[in-house]
């Protein structure tokens, strides 16, 4: 898919900027989970039961025109729903792959239960219960940020469930412990309910480094905008916040050496992308979120890994530099 495709198609996942900030009416709210926004792709509920909760984890299962007998399971990051993978579901599709896109609880279209914790070992749980509900035995696993670390917990926990493994721009290739102490809550939800949409947009940029245009990334921006209007949005926070201590003190760099699956680790060269930064001490936070040096020495102590490093790329690889993602993921995948 040429690069302007993709973006056309990103853009046309929600409304434009300039529509936005032009509008004479504000538009309606998205609800937290997402009601009103559309992905590209026919959205599947599956019913879920966590400490006694009744839950709905949401999930995309796209099929090929060509199908080569396998599927790959596509895990989003923090800020981002399962519909920012379009480009590379419709490449994978083309390519004759089945693809699973779910949101997981707390995320996109899923439950927002905001008195339970994010855990990558629930999550683990989780995406298991989808892929035997969907009779799926086998998958390749690519993920990207926070997903790089539910992905990595998940082949752990079922090895026997995954091929391949694909790493994107994957946050815990560090044990941030080691740089951040704990946060209150109290402050993290006060800090985010305090974001304005430009304030989101700024740190966003901030933290990732992307190289896209404001008109290009800005799209997912209003996703959280249009959220903010939702008188359920204070919950949205609460859930949301949840994946910071999740990142923060569950760490998987450890489990890296441990993983026997065939693994490729993609970052960007100017990828600093490191979680809790902002608080860390300044001796410490320059020495954090080295993504080409950690994917390396990562790679180094793994069975069988290797990493690629995207000379002038930030954090959305699949966003920044498609064709060369989706070239070096099939590629990857198709290997025996």
């Amino acid at each position: 898919m040429k690069l302007t495709a993709v973006f056309t198609l990103l853009a046309a996942l929600a409304l434009p900027t300039a529509a936005l900030a032009q509008s004479a009416t504000p538009p309606e709210p998205y609800g937290i989970a997402l009601e009103g926004y559309s992905y590209p792709y026919p959205v599947h509920l599956l019913p879920i039961v966590w400490e006694g909760r009744s839950l709905r984890m949401a999930y995309m299962d796209v099929a090929s025109p060509t199908p080569n007998g396998r599927t790959v399971l596509l895990m989003h990051g923090r800020n981002f729903p399962g519909s920012y993978w379009a480009p590379t579901i419709a490449a994978l599709s083309k390519a004759g792959y089945r693809v699973v896109v779910p949101d997981q609880i707390h995320f996109g279209k899923s439950s927002k239960p905001d008195e339970l914790p994010v855990n990558f070992d629930v999550m683990a749980a989780h995406t298991a219960a989808l892929l035997d509900h969907l009779k799926i035995a086998q998958v390749d696993i690519v993920a990207h940020s926070m997903g790089g670390m539910a992905g990595t917990r998940f082949t752990r926990t079922y090895p026997d469930k995954v091929r391949k493994l694909v790493l994107s721009a994957p946050v815990g290739l560090e044990d941030y412990r080691q740089y951040v102490p704990l946060i209150p809550r109290e402050r993290l939800i006060d800090q985010e309910m305090a974001l304005t949409a430009e304030g989101y947009f700024k740190q966003l940029m901030g933290i990732y480094n992307p190289q896209l245009t404001r008109e290009q990334f800005y799209p997912f921006i209003e996703v959280r905008a249009r959220m903010m209007n939702s008188a359920e949005y204070p919950r949205w926070v609460r859930s949301y916040v949840s994946s910071f201590y999740a990142m923060w003190g569950q760490p998987v760099v450890h489990e890296f050496p441990l993983v026997r699956q065939p693994t490729l680790i993609m970052v960007g060269s100017r990828d600093r992308t490191a979680t809790g930064r902002a608080f860390a001490p300044p001796d410490l936070r320059e020495k954090m979120g080295n993504f080409p040096k950690m994917a390396r020495e990562v790679a180094a102590r793994m069975p069988n890994a290797r990493a690629d490093v995207f000379e002038g790329n930030g954090h959305m690889l699949h966003m920044e530099a498609p064709e060369r993602f989706n070239s070096t993921l099939i590629g990857f995948l198709n290997q025996p």
